[in-house]
């Protein structure tokens, strides 16, 4: 018996849309970036990108549990010395809601080519509203 290698232009990609209304934010960043790098499928192969594309819409209403509203803080830099900023999750969720997300779903994908490219394979929306109707994503519903 053989091993299969899953070649990339074989590779079948479906579209997903996820409803991140009420969701935990961790469990559901977990579950997008399962689906983003193919972890999900049985010909999953860790070399070649077999993830599929996914939409998050209402990413506005994201949940956060315990005090980690006000107590998580989220670091960048400017590149200046003496650049480092700072900002409260309260205060990203409320000024850019998608960047919260994107944050915690990047950080679950690997740190290489491979994941920048399963990373463009993600849009986040901030309402209900997506252009990604022609697509015809399906549905994916997460179990708290």
């Amino acid at each position: 018996m053989r091993t299969f290698q899953a070649k990339p232009h074989e590779v079948q990609r479906k579209w997903h849309l996820i409803d991140a209304k009420d969701q935990t934010l961790g469990r559901l960043a977990v579950r997008v970036a399962t689906l983003l790098r193919g972890k999900h499928k049985p010909t999953f192969t860790p070399h070649v990108d077999t993830g599929d594309h996914v939409v998050v819409i209402n990413a506005s209403q994201v949940r956060l549990t315990g005090n980690k509203l006000r107590d998580k803080t989220y670091y960048h830099h400017t590149g200046y010395p003496g650049g480092l900023k700072s900002t409260t999750a309260k205060r990203l969720l409320e000024k850019k809601p998608i960047e919260i997300l994107n944050k915690a779903i990047r950080g679950m994908l690997p740190k290489t080519p491979l994941g920048k490219q399963s990373a463009k394979k993600l849009r986040i929306y901030p309402g209900a509203e997506h252009p990604h109707q022609a697509q015809r994503p399906e549905s994916f519903v997460i179990s708290a």
